[in-house]
Formats: structure tokens, sequence, C-alpha cells
């Protein structure tokens, strides 16, 4: 089992990292919340999971070990896969989603892409008790202001792309963009806006 990876980031394209570890590039998947603190050239430790497939060996890395937590706990409720995980932790900060849990607001829930009112409620109902143990150590999984550096795409393209990643249909993706856009430059700054007006 990989556990971590200590390395380089060698590119970005939302929501997947290529890490250099001493020579190996790793394609690691992130949620926006992790994907939006990095910079290419930055040397970095994510907390990973594997996940083994039948045609695929997938790596899901996160900054924070809670995030990686939670993130596991999540894929343990029924009808929840890995990509849906990602746009959960994408959307909601650590401290939203057990807040969230713990009130029953399915009204929050249901706001993340992919997730309706069945399966909000059932993951009201399997996360309780396990997020009571977390609830007094969460920490917001969302709270900088780090810059990220691109490749080719536009700043726009690239959060539109990320957004889709996440399960937004891309006309959903490019609405919540063009809301935002003219406010900022960086495609991190667009991302963060862009998921932060679908809360309201």
């Amino acid at each position: 089992m990989i556990g971590c990876l200590i390395g380089e980031v060698f590119a970005l394209e939302a929501p997947t990292v290529l890490l250099n570890v001493n020579g190996v590039g790793y394609e690691v998947d992130t949620p926006l919340s992790t994907f939006c603190q990095l910079q290419k050239g930055q040397s970095v430790t994510l907390w990973t999971h594997l996940t083994v497939r039948e045609d695929a060996q997938l790596l899901y890395g996160f900054l924070q070990p809670q995030e990686k937590t939670i993130f596991r706990t999540l894929l343990k409720v029924n009808g929840v896969g890995p990509k849906m995980a990602l746009g959960i932790l994408s959307t909601l900060s650590i401290e939203l989603l057990i807040h969230t849990v713990e009130n029953e607001d399915l009204n929050t829930l249901i706001k993340v892409p992919g997730v309706g009112k069945k399966t909000a409620e059932r993951l009201m109902i399997e996360l309780r008790d396990r997020f009571k143990t977390l609830a007094n150590t969460s920490t917001a999984a969302n709270s900088t202001n780090t810059q990220i550096q691109f490749s080719s795409n536009s700043p726009v393209a690239e959060a539109e792309a990320a957004l889709q990643s996440l399960g937004y249909k891309p006309a959903e993706a490019q609405k919540m963009v063009s809301a935002v856009k003219a406010d900022f430059t960086e495609c991190a700054d667009i991302i963060r806006a862009a998921l932060k007006s679908m809360m309201k």
C-alpha cells in the first residue's frame, strides 16, 4: 500500500497532479481543495489512497491526513465511489461537511454534483456516528490563497475542466465560471468562487 508520496509537483491538470518522486512520475487525482494549493515545482507530501481495479490502479492524494480519512470514510457509504467522494471534498470543507451531516442539512449535500436526495439521506445516516469522533479535530480544507500555475489552457478553460471533473455538466460548469470570472484572473480563485456561489 502506498501511504504517502513525497516529491515535487511536475505538472498540474485539474484535478490530476503529476508528482515527481525520485525520477518516477505518479499521476495522483486530488480534490480541488488540495489541487488549488499546489504550484509547479513545489515540494510536497501527499497522503494517498490506492484503488486497484481490473483495468487500472488509481492514486488519490490529499495534503491533509484527515482529508484522506474522510475520503476513505465516504467510500464506505453504499453508492459512493472515488469520483463522488472527491466531488464532496472539493465542494465542502471538512468542517462544513461534518456540520452538514450533524445538522441533517440535505439541501447543502444535494448541491454537490452527483448527489441526489436518496444519496444525501444515505450519507446522513451512515456518516453521523463516524463523524462524531472527527468533529473536534476537523480543520477547514480550503483555506489558502496560494496561487497556482497552469500550463497551456486559459484560467477560465482550466476552471471549467476542473468543475466538469467533479461531475458538473459542461453547461453547468460554464455557467458557474461565467458568473465569477470577471472578478478573478487565477484559475484557483475562479474555482473557489464558483464552488462558493453554489453554496449560497
